[in-house]
């Protein structure tokens, strides 16, 4: 039988300058705040979506077990239009969080 002896290696790696290195669970804070205090119109929410306003107001907005969460007449984070000229607006991060937690029922 062999006996092995474990050896170490020390490495230095350089950082350009512009870069920085930060642990994993700072980043994912710093990317869940970029969304912080932002809000969404509809083009937007349809950009970072890929889908269409019509899907969506069928699929999403419309659909009676989601109205209840969306819409700001129900303490939700969607203010749906009021009449004509009015727009639909998102609180970004809220929104990203619904479409994350609810894909599949969406897609079901």
């Amino acid at each position: 039988m062999q006996t092995y002896q474990s050896q170490q290696l020390e490495v230095v790696v350089s950082i350009p300058a512009d870069y920085v290195l930060i642990k994993k669970d700072d980043y994912k804070i710093m990317l869940d705040e970029q969304l912080n205090g932002i809000w969404w119109d509809m083009k937007e929410l349809t950009d970072r979506t890929k889908t269409s306003k019509d899907w969506l107001i069928e699929n999403v907005f419309y659909q009676p077990r989601f109205k209840m969460i969306l819409d700001v007449k129900h303490n939700g984070f969607v203010k749906y239009p009021s009449g004509k000229g009015s727009k639909w607006l998102f609180q970004a991060k809220k929104m990203s969080e619904f479409l994350d937690d609810f894909f599949p029922e969406i897609m079901k």
